[in-house]
């Protein structure tokens, strides 16, 4: 590895903000979507996964996600009471007949 490359890669900035996935659940108010994030989660007694449904309101800054929509959020600092989390990216568009 050369020296260019190592400097490089040391100087390249980490975040260690949480990520997740999910789907937008409600596009009702100003600038936040409600996204809900499906994850497996084990059972303590049973020892089986059973789905965890969590919901998170994420900041949308443009009213771009609606309903449907499939989005990735990450860990922001607060701008709400209950809004620590804005919307990175849309991964898939929903569809609409």
């Amino acid at each position: 590895m050369t020296e260019a490359a190592v400097t490089e890669a040391a100087s390249e900035p980490t975040s260690y903000k949480r990520r997740m996935i999910g789907r937008v659940a409600s596009d009702k108010m100003n600038k936040t979507v409600v996204i809900e994030v499906v994850r497996y989660k084990m059972d303590t007694m049973y020892k089986k996964y059973v789905k965890v449904r969590k919901h998170y309101q994420a900041h949308d800054e443009n009213n771009e996600y609606h309903i449907g929509d499939r989005v990735e959020i990450m860990e922001h600092r607060p701008i709400s009471r209950h809004k620590r989390w804005k919307v990175v990216r849309l991964i898939e568009r929903a569809v609409t007949e």
